[in-house]
């Protein structure tokens, strides 16, 4: 049975920006930082094990679960570095022990390179973005074609509607179709706090609708690098033997790392922690 945390928020770049908190403030601070288009409630179960150990705090990103959308779209990397350090500086979280996923991984790996000393502990799965083939596909056009492409695709975005499901049970079919892995009860809890409902009675997913739309440019991959080299913190990178990214240690960017060691999970997708929910848990109190 999960019992809920405490509903918090915080100011960043004028976004109200929301975060929970399991309480145990005595306790080591633990950020648990999500991926794109989830919400810091995918998090409970994890949560539920590590909060009599560590003051426990999940936020949502901008655009996602209950914080507010970006006005002009922003989902950039250097907006979400910035709300993450305003994050861990308003509440004094430093030294802080960090595990991210995905999207949220990526934020986390940056920040740990800007900021070494306010790091203990990093935990990122499949937080590397695309692998470097991928990336050289999606940077490898020209600047103007990336334009019209990343114009385009917002332009597109705009004129969309939210998809609508009718039932919460549609959108909870439509989850369990995304991530076949997931459990009824993972699946529907996902569902419950990842959707909200419309004034016609209808749900809609609760991030925004932009985070499908990638951004044109990103600081140069050398800059990247040289950022994972400058964490100094233990790193554990987490891989699913069954998910679209690329392992790091056979695409060659864990060399870069001077701390990190990688696992990787049979029978596990993107979201590994709650595909292999049992072999996360144990292999993320070991390394914490």
């Amino acid at each position: 049975m999960i019992t809920g945390p405490a509903s918090h928020s915080f100011i960043s770049q004028r976004l109200r920006l929301r975060f929970v908190d399991w309480g145990n403030a005595e306790a080591p601070a633990l950020i648990l930082l999500h991926g794109g288009r989830d919400h810091s409630r995918s998090w409970d179960w994890t949560a539920q094990e590590l909060r009599r150990d560590w003051h426990v705090i999940a936020p949502d990103l901008r655009g996602h679960g209950d914080s507010d959308w970006s006005p002009d779209g922003d989902y950039g990397g250097l907006a979400n570095l910035y709300d993450l350090a305003q994050l861990i500086h308003q509440l004094k979280l430093a030294p802080v022990t960090i595990v991210a996923h995905s999207y949220g991984g990526n934020i986390a790996l940056r920040y740990a390179g800007v900021y070494p000393a306010n790091v203990k502990k990093l935990v990122a799965i499949e937080g590397l973005g695309p692998s470097p083939k991928m990336m050289a596909e999606r940077f490898g056009k020209p600047i103007d074609a990336r334009l019209r492409e990343w114009i385009d695709a917002k332009r597109g975005v705009a004129g969309r509607t939210p998809r609508r499901y009718a039932t919460l049970e549609e959108a909870y079919a439509r989850m369990k179709e995304e991530n076949h892995h997931l459990s009824d009860e993972q699946a529907r809890h996902l569902t419950i706090h990842g959707a909200s409902q419309n004034e016609d009675g209808s749900y809609s997913w609760k991030f925004d609708p932009y985070m499908r739309v990638f951004p044109p440019f990103d600081m140069g991959q050398a800059d990247v690098e040289a950022m994972w080299s400058a964490i100094t913190c233990p790193t554990l990178l987490m891989y699913g033997q069954d998910s679209w990214a690329s392992n790091p240690e056979k695409d060659g960017r864990a060399k870069h790392f001077k701390t990190a060691r990688v696992i990787s999970f049979a029978n596990a997708g993107h979201w590994l922690h709650h595909d292999q929910f049992e072999q996360f848990v144990g292999e993320l109190r070991a390394f914490l």
